[in-house]
Protein backbone atom coordinates (compact mmCIF):
# COMPACT_ATOMS: atom_id res chain seq x y z
CA UNK A 1 0.00 0.00 0.00
CA UNK A 2 2.70 2.43 0.77
CA UNK A 3 3.40 3.91 -2.46
CA UNK A 4 5.61 6.42 -3.70
CA UNK A 5 2.96 8.96 -4.00
CA UNK A 6 1.62 8.72 -0.34
CA UNK A 7 3.10 10.73 1.66
CA UNK A 8 4.85 10.29 4.95
CA UNK A 9 2.12 12.07 6.92
CA UNK A 10 -0.88 9.69 5.57
CA UNK A 11 1.26 6.57 5.60
CA UNK A 12 1.55 7.08 9.21
CA UNK A 13 -2.29 8.43 9.52
CA UNK A 14 -3.21 4.76 8.02
CA UNK A 15 -0.57 2.71 9.96
CA UNK A 16 -2.08 4.31 13.20
CA UNK A 17 -5.96 3.12 11.97
CA UNK A 18 -3.89 -0.32 11.85
CA UNK A 19 -2.65 -0.41 14.75
CA UNK A 20 -5.71 0.68 16.54
CA UNK A 21 -7.89 -1.64 15.10
CA UNK A 22 -5.14 -4.64 16.28
CA UNK A 23 -5.35 -3.36 19.76
CA UNK A 24 -8.88 -3.03 19.83
CA UNK A 25 -9.50 -6.53 18.55
CA UNK A 26 -11.55 -5.29 15.44
CA UNK A 27 -9.70 -7.52 12.99
CA UNK A 28 -10.72 -11.39 12.49
CA UNK A 29 -7.85 -13.87 11.60
CA UNK A 30 -8.01 -13.32 7.70
CA UNK A 31 -7.45 -9.81 8.11
CA UNK A 32 -5.45 -9.42 10.66
CA UNK A 33 -2.54 -11.22 8.34
CA UNK A 34 -3.18 -8.61 5.92
CA UNK A 35 -3.08 -6.32 8.05
CA UNK A 36 -0.13 -6.41 9.13
CA UNK A 37 1.67 -7.27 5.78
CA UNK A 38 0.49 -3.24 5.33
CA UNK A 39 2.01 -2.29 8.53
CA UNK A 40 5.41 -3.82 7.28
CA UNK A 41 5.37 -1.86 4.47
CA UNK A 42 4.00 1.43 5.97
CA UNK A 43 7.00 1.14 8.67
CA UNK A 44 9.43 0.24 5.76
CA UNK A 45 8.42 3.35 3.75
CA UNK A 46 8.27 6.21 7.08
CA UNK A 47 11.79 4.77 7.96
CA UNK A 48 13.36 5.05 4.50
CA UNK A 49 11.22 8.88 4.32
CA UNK A 50 13.04 9.69 7.70
CA UNK A 51 16.15 8.59 7.16
CA UNK A 52 16.35 10.57 3.88
CA UNK A 53 15.43 13.38 5.65
CA UNK A 54 17.93 12.77 8.21
CA UNK A 55 20.40 12.33 5.99
CA UNK A 56 19.57 15.72 4.12
CA UNK A 57 19.36 18.33 7.10
CA UNK A 58 22.79 16.74 8.13
CA UNK A 59 24.07 17.35 4.66
CA UNK A 60 22.67 21.04 4.96
CA UNK A 61 24.13 21.68 8.39
CA UNK A 62 27.85 20.86 7.12
CA UNK A 63 29.64 23.54 7.48
CA UNK A 64 30.88 25.00 4.12
CA UNK A 65 34.44 23.03 2.79
CA UNK A 66 34.04 20.31 5.26
CA UNK A 67 32.93 17.77 1.80
CA UNK A 68 36.31 19.33 0.25
CA UNK A 69 38.21 18.35 3.26
CA UNK A 70 36.95 14.64 3.26
CA UNK A 71 38.05 13.57 -0.08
Amino acid sequence: MAAKKETYTEAMKRLEEIVNRIESNELDIDRLGENLREAQKLIKYCRDKLYKADAEIKKMLEPEGAEESKA
